[in-house]
C-alpha cells in the first residue's frame, strides 16, 4: 500500500497538556515510513507518542500508554482497526480514535464512524488537517478545558505565564524581549529534550527565517544571562546536539 502526506509550509502546531505532562499519542499504521513521520511530527511538538504495524501490538501498547488518542489505520496485516478499536474500548471505553485509511467510500466512513471513531481521514493526508483533527478530538474530550485551566508553563523554579508574558524565576520577575520569550517558551514546553538549532529556528523563527543558526546560540545567551546568571544554570549546552532546559538541582 502507498500512501502520501503533504506537509504544510507552516508545519504542524500542537500543544502540551497542562498538569499531568505531554499528551500521550498511539499512531497505528503498517506503513513504517508514515508512522515515522506521524510520529516525529508529533513529538516535535511535545506529545508523547508510541507507534504500532499491527492489531496485537497496538492492543497491548494501548493498555501499557493509555493514551490520551489514537491515530488508527483501518487495514493492518493481522485484524483490521475496527477491531482493535473494538478491545481498546473495552479498557478505555471513552478513548479518542482518529481513523486513518486509504480508502475513500461512504461506506468506509459509515463503517468506522459506527463502529465508535470520532473521526475519519483519507490517505494522502497533510499533516496539518490530521493536527487540526487530533485538536479536535481533544477538545471534545474535555482535554483543552483542562490545558485552558492554567496558563503557566512551570519548570522547576521558573515559571512562564502564556497569558500575561511574566516570566519568574523564584521570586524575581525577568524581563524578557518578545523573541527571548518565544524561545524560552518553546524550551519550557520541552523540558529535558535535547532541541537541535534548526528546531529552534523552525519554532521561533519559523520556516521563511533567512538567517544564520548562529541567531539561536546569541539568544541562548541572552536567556542565561537573565534566568540562569547568578543561580543554578538551567539551560544546558548539549554539544553536537542543540540545548536542553531542566530544573536546577
Amino acid at each position: 500500500m502507498v500512501s502520501a502526506v503533504v506537509v504544510s509550509e507552516q508545519g504542524p502546531s500542537l500543544q502540551r497538556a497542562s498538569g499531568g505532562g505531554p499528551v500521550r499519542v498511539l499512531v497505528v499504521d503498517d506503513e513504517a515510513t508514515l508512522s515515522d513521520l506521524l510520529a516525529m511530527a508529533l513529538r516535535y511538538e511535545g506529545w508523547e507518542v508510541r507507534t504500532a504495524g499491527d492489531g496485537a501490538s497496538a492492543v497491548r501498547i494501548a493498555r501499557e500508554l493509555r493514551p490520551d488518542a489514537v491515530v488508527l489505520d483501518v487495514m493492518l496485516p493481522d485484524f483490521d482497526g475496527l477491531e482493535v478499536l473494538r478491545r481498546m474500548r473495552e479498557d478505555s471505553p471513552h478513548l479518542p480514535v482518529l481513523f486513518l485509511t486509504a480508502k475513500d467510500s461512504v461506506e468506509d466512513r459509515v463503517a468506522g464512524l459506527t463502529a465508535g471513531g470520532d473521526d475519519y481521514v483519507t490517505k494522502p493526508f497533510s499533516l496539518e488537517e490530521l493536527v487540526a483533527r487530533l485538536r479536535g478530538l481533544m477538545r471534545r474530550s474535555g482535554m483543552a478545558a483542562a490545558a485552558r485551566a492554567s496558563s503557566e508553563l512551570v519548570v522547576g523554579d521558573l515559571v512562564l505565564d502564556e497569558d500575561s508574558h511574566e516570566v519568574r524565576r523564584g521570586d524575581d520577575l525577568i524581563e524578557l524581549t518578545a523573541t527571548e520569550f518565544e524561545l524560552l517558551r518553546f524550551l519550557m514546553r520541552n523540558p529535558r529534550r535535547v532541541l537541535s538549532k534548526a528546531q529552534i529556528l523552525d519554532r521561533v523563527w519559523h520556516y521563511d527565517f533567512g538567517g544564520h543558526s548562529n541567531v539561536v546560540e546569541l539568544y541562548i545567551s541572552y536567556l542565561r544571562k537573565k534566568i540562569d546568571a547568578g543561580r543554578e544554570p538551567m539551560i544546558h549546552t548539549v554539544r553536537g546536539a542543540g540545548y536542553v532546559l531542566k530544573a536546577a538541582g
